[in-house]
């Protein structure tokens, strides 16, 4: 299991080189990514757009000085089940070397805390279909697969 000094935190702009590489080294979701001269401005706009959504949260697992992971969760409120406020953890992504170590457990906790404080009463979300591994984990805390998921790139990329 992972080292009890692991603290879970809402992210800062320093932690942001660490995030993307995280994002380079997964095999499913790095499309691409890394921490460049190129890329780096649109990763601080986005980061810097997140940051000011009052509706969306970044927080970081960080053990013996690295970040080790990362999710972005938003709160969202829809009309079904009486416009119900939900919350949706996306980019949940563990440092390839710190998987299978409690990392993503206690960042999926901490995210679902933020969200029963934020008055969130449901929280969803989605994985890549070759996920099986996170699909596994996603049912060890308690999570149901209740959908089937669509996505269509629409410029670029």
């Amino acid at each position: 299991m992972v080292h009890a000094a692991l603290i879970v935190e809402r992210a800062s702009v320093d932690d942001l080189p660490a995030m993307v590489r995280i994002l380079a080294e997964d095999e499913v979701g790095g499309k691409g990514d890394a921490w460049t001269p190129e890329f780096e401005p649109a990763y601080r706009k986005a980061f810097e757009e997140i940051l000011a959504n009052p509706d969306h949260r970044l927080i970081v697992a960080r053990g013996e000085g690295a970040v080790l992971g990362f999710v972005h969760l938003y709160f969202l409120r829809g009309l079904p089940s009486h416009g119900r406020l939900k919350v949706v953890l996306n980019s949940v992504f563990v440092a390839a070397a710190a998987r299978g170590k409690g990392v993503g457990a206690r960042m999926v906790s901490a995210a679902e805390a933020m969200a029963r404080e934020g008055g969130a009463t449901e929280a969803t979300l989605t994985s890549n279909k070759k996920r099986v591994d996170a699909h596994r984990f996603y049912r060890t805390l308690g999570y149901e697969q209740r959908h089937e998921g669509f996505g269509k790139v629409l410029a670029g990329q």
